[in-house]
This record gives C-alpha cells, structure tokens and sequence, in this order.
C-alpha cells in the first residue's frame, strides 16, 4: 500500500570506530548529516567527494535524498562510515548498482582498526624509556 515515492531504503555503514545508519528516498538529491546539510557538516570538500561517490558511480546523485546518522570516530572515519552505508542502501534499491559498487570497493567493510594497548607499553607499541644504568 506504500507509494513509489515513500520508499525508504537502508544502509548501515562502519569505519574504524564510525558508525553510520544511511537511509535514501527518491528526491532532488539532497544529503543530510546529523540534521545538518553536507556541506555545513563537513568542512573539507575532499570529505564531501567521498560521501558523494557511491552516488556519482551509479549515476543517481539527483534521483535520491541522502539522510544519515552518524556517531563515534573522527569525521574522516565518519566520511568512510556515511560511503559505505549510502552504497550499501543503494545496492538495497536497486542489485543493478552492485558490480559496479563492488568493483570501486564502497561495499567492502575497511577492516583497519585502532590496535589495542598491551601491559607493560604505554600504548599499543610504544614502550617506556629505557637506560641502561
């Protein structure tokens, strides 16, 4: 009984410890972040282009409104995080999008995480000062 047109399609990106819930709608292409447009959420342009390139490979970037919620991390993290969830929402509309998703890797989860701190180090790797008297 749902219209066209109120078709909600969902995405959940992650991104080191960024974690983004990415939900699309057929619109005139409008991307909001937190409640904040792109550009008002992030600064750099070069963060602006990662968001928008599931989009720009599917050539859908007018045919959807882009709305995502995101927490944790820094805004790079948080940039991967809404890329992998818009294309996870986009391959969710429509399987045609996939190989081409697949192939610039927006579907895969990047895997690089923060390394956990070991006993006796003051971080990950780094170790106290030594001297040998």
């Amino acid at each position: 009984m749902a219209n066209k047109e109120n078709i909600v399609y969902y995405g959940t990106g992650r991104r080191k410890s960024s974690i983004a819930r990415v939900r699309i709608v057929e619109g005139s292409g409008k991307i909001t972040i937190n409640g904040k447009d792109i550009d008002e959420f992030f600064g750099l342009e070069t963060l602006k282009v990662i968001v928008r390139q599931p989009l720009a490979v599917t050539n859908t970037a007018a045919k959807y409104d882009v709305i995502a919620n995101v927490k944790g991390g820094g805004i790079t993290g948080q940039a991967g995080a809404v890329r992998h969830g818009l294309a996870r929402a986009l391959n969710e509309a429509n399987a045609e999008f996939r190989p081409a998703l697949k192939t610039n890797g927006f579907l895969t989860r990047d895997p690089r995480m923060k390394e956990r701190k070991k006993y006796g180090l003051k971080k990950a790797r780094k170790a106290p000062q030594f001297s040998k008297r």
